[in-house]
């Protein structure tokens, strides 16, 4: 009870420093910053934020709400929203969240981003370079202004060790790809949609790894008589033979 209230007041004193200082806290009750922590003049910490360790936040940034950075440095004017960070260097502008997960060794260059359901570790990500969503990056260095599309998978261990994945300037990694580590996707290059990439790519190039689609013609009406999938298919017949 009373380590509670010690906390308590301490976090106070804390927080009443920083807003003296030009810092907005919406939420004092609610946002604990340890007092090794340096948070800049004109940044907003929404609800919910702990920030711990030798963290440092520059000026116009905006955490929270619900986030926390452990000995993180972010960048002015960055934005980090519902998200875990710990060990992280964040770059001027970039945009992290909501619901990212951050792990030692990531390095946001300037105005890049990572969104929802993300995951990194141990990866640089390059200037004006995306993660949107869905995504696992791991050992890599992103080049500059590339786009890695959802679901996307930098697959970095082998069950033994881990490898390294290295993906060049404006290269844009198709939905559903998996990047088999160790491999290179080059300057300009492509994955298509749904490819296992366990080769290099070259700049310039795209690379695809998948099957070929087979279209079995009126699987569903001979496997799945009499249900509503088969009753669709047969309207959608009868509607072509009539026309």
């Amino acid at each position: 009870m009373q380590l509670a209230e010690s906390a308590a007041l301490l976090r106070d004193r804390i927080n009443e420093d920083l807003m003296r200082d030009g810092v907005t806290i919406v939420d004092p009750l609610s946002t604990w910053v340890d007092a090794t922590a340096t948070v800049a003049s004109d940044v907003v910490l929404m609800p919910g934020t702990a920030i711990s360790g030798k963290s440092t936040v520059a000026t116009g940034a905006v955490i929270g709400p619900r986030t926390t950075l452990v000995d993180c440095t972010v960048g002015t004017g960055a934005r980090v929203i519902e998200s875990r960070c710990t060990e992280a260097i964040i770059g001027d502008g970039a945009n992290v969240g909501p619901f990212t997960f951050l792990r030692p060794g990531t390095k946001l260059l300037p105005n890049s981003k990572v969104g929802a359901y993300v995951e990194m570790k141990n990866a640089t990500l390059g200037e004006g370079s995306k993660v949107p969503h869905l995504s696992y990056v791991g050992d890599a260095v992103i080049g500059e202004g590339s786009n890695i599309g959802a679901a996307t998978i930098f697959v970095n261990y082998d069950g033994v060790e881990k490898h390294y994945t290295v993906v060049g300037d404006h290269v844009r990694i198709g939905s559903d790809s998996m990047l088999v580590a160790p491999v290179t996707i080059g300057d300009g290059a492509y994955t298509a949609a749904g490819s296992v990439i366990t080769e290099d790519v070259p700049p310039g190039a795209i690379g695809v790894g998948r099957a070929k689609q087979r279209n079995v013609i009126g699987w569903v009406l001979r496997k799945r008589a009499g249900s509503k999938s088969a009753e669709a298919a047969m309207r959608h017949s009868n509607d072509e033979q009539k026309g």
